[in-house]
C-alpha cells in the first residue's frame, strides 16, 4: 500500500489504555510510506512514552503548546498546515468534548482548531461514557462539522465491562484513513470534470414554508469526495445541507429543483461524468403564496405541479455524457431501478432501500448497482466506503466505453 508521493499524517494520541494501540497504528502508516508526526496530550504520556513514537517515526514527539524551540516561528500554526490529514486515536471522551466546544488548551486541540485538513477520530472509552447523552451530543455536532468518525466497536473493555466504546483495531483504522483520503487511489480520472448533485431540494409554499425530504446529502458528498480523490475536477451542486464542503471540491448551493436543473445543465455542458445523487422533489407548488398562509379551516388543499426531471433533461442535452443516477426505493428495488436506467438512458444506476431507518439520516448505506450489461451489490458500510466502491465501478465502466 505504499503511496507514490509520501503522505503526511498528524497522529494525535489522547489519554486512555488504548493509547498502546497507537504505536502499532504508527508503524502501519510508516511502513506504508507515510510521514507521521505524533502529538500527545499530557494524559496520553501516562500510558505510553513519547520516546516510543519518536523511535517509530524518526520525528520528535510533540506535546507542549508553548515550546520556545518551535514557537519562535509560530510552530503550532505551521504544524496545523503540514499534514494531509489529522487522526486522533485513541480519541477520549474529553478530547471529543473539547473539539465540539472549540477549546484550544493544549497543542492537539489547538492544531485541530487551526487546520482546514480532514480530521478523523477513533473513539475509545467506557461503554457508559460513550452512551452518555453529552458524548452523543458532541458526536452529533462533530459529524455535522465534517469530522470523520472511525468506530467505536463493541467488545470487551479494559474496565472489565463489555459494550460499545472499544477502539477499532489499528489495521481497520489504517485502512479507513487510506481509503477516505484517497491515498491508495490511482489518479485515473485526472483531466476529467465530474458533476455531482446532492442533498434535498426545497420547494417553497409561502415565504416561511416549503416541501422537502429527509435527504442529508451525505452519500452525494461522499461520492464527490471519492471522485476528487481519483483526480477528477469535481463540481458539487448541493441542495440545503449542514455538511462541510469536501476537500478539493467546488460547491454550488441551490434550493429548488428548477435552480438545480439550470446549474446542472450549465455544468454538464463541460463535463465528462454526471452523478445525480440529489433527492429532488417530484412536485412543487403551482403557485407560491406571497404572504404566509393562514390557518383558516380544518383542511388545506395544495395544488402541485410536476418538477422537471433533471437526469432526463441533462441526458437530452448531452447524449454522449457518462451519467449515473440514484434510485431510492421502498419496494420493487430492482424493477424500478432498471426501469429508470432504461427510461433515462443512464450508463449506471445506484439503487438503495430507504425508510424504516435505512439510508436517510444514517452514517451507513448499501447500494445495488445496475448497468446495461450487469449488476453489483455494495453491502452495508460507511457512506464513504460505499462511495469509494461506487466510484470504482464508475471508473471501470467509463474506461470501458
Amino acid at each position: 500500500m505504499t503511496t507514490a508521493t509520501p503522505r503526511k499524517l498528524l497522529l494525535g494520541v489522547t489519554g486512555g489504555i488504548a493509547a498502546y494501540k497507537a504505536a502499532e497504528l504508527t508503524r502501519l502508516f510508516v511502513k506504508a510510506g507515510w510521514q507521521v508526526q505524533v502529538v500527545m496530550t499530557a494524559h496520553a504520556s501516562e500510558f505510553v512514552t513519547p520516546l516510543t513514537f519518536q523511535a517509530l517515526t524518526g520525528r520528535e514527539t510533540r506535546g507542549a503548546l508553548f515550546d520556545p524551540q518551535h514557537e519562535a516561528a509560530m510552530g503550532h500554526i505551521e504544524l496545523a498546515r503540514w499534514p494531509d490529514a489529522i487522526l486522533i486515536a485513541p480519541a477520549s471522551a474529553n478530547s471529543l468534548a473539547k473539539l465540539a466546544q472549540g477549546l484550544a488548551d493544549d497543542l492537539l486541540s489547538t492544531l485541530c482548531l487551526a487546520t482546514d485538513k480532514p480530521i478523523f477520530a477513533a473513539p475509545a472509552m467506557n461503554r457508559l461514557m460513550w452512551a452518555n447523552a453529552a458524548t452523543q451530543a458532541n458526536i452529533a455536532v462533530l459529524r455535522q462539522r465534517g469530522l470523520r468518525l472511525l468506530g467505536p466497536g463493541a467488545g470487551a473493555q479494559a474496565c472489565g465491562e463489555t459494550g460499545e466504546g472499544r477502539m477499532w483495531e489499528p489495521e481497520q483504522i489504517f485502512e479507513a484513513v487510506v481509503a477516505q483520503t484517497g491515498a491508495a487511489a490511482p489518479a485515473d480520472l485526472a483531466g476529467l470534470h465530474a458533476v455531482v448533485t446532492a442533498g434535498p431540494t426545497r420547494e417553497p409554499l409561502d415565504p416561511v414554508r416549503f416541501l422537502t425530504n429527509r435527504s442529508s446529502g451525505k452519500q452525494g458528498y461522499a461520492v464527490a469526495e471519492a471522485l476528487a480523490a481519483r483526480g477528477a475536477r469535481v463540481t458539487l451542486i448541493s441542495g440545503p445541507t449542514q455538511l462541510a464542503t469536501p476537500r478539493g471540491v467546488t460547491r454550488i448551493d441551490v434550493e429548488s429543483a428548477e435552480q438545480m436543473l439550470g446549474l446542472s445543465l450549465a455544468a454538464a455542458a463541460e463535463a465528462q461524468i454526471f452523478v445525480g445523487a440529489a433527492a429532488v422533489a417530484d412536485y412543487r407548488a403551482s403557485e407560491v403564496a406571497g404572504e404566509k398562509i393562514k390557518k383558516t379551516g380544518e383542511s388545506l388543499t395544495l395544488v402541485l405541479s410536476k418538477n422537471p426531471d433533471i437526469l432526463a433533461t441533462v441526458r437530452a442535452a448531452q447524449p454522449g455524457l457518462f451519467m449515473v443516477g440514484f434510485a431510492a426505493e421502498t419496494e420493487k428495488l430492482a424493477e424500478h431501478a432498471r426501469g429508470k436506467l432504461s427510461n433515462k438512458k443512464l450508463n449506471l444506476i445506484a439503487a438503495n432501500w430507504v425508510g424504516n431507518g435505512k439510508a436517510f439520516d444514517t452514517e451507513d448505506n448499501a447500494l445495488q448497482l445496475y448497468w446495461p450489461e450487469g449488476e453489483q451489490e455494495i453491502p452495508a458500510a460507511s457512506k464513504a466506503e460505499v462511495a469509494r466502491q461506487l466510484v470504482d465501478r464508475i471508473v471501470s465502466l467509463y474506461q470501458a466505453r
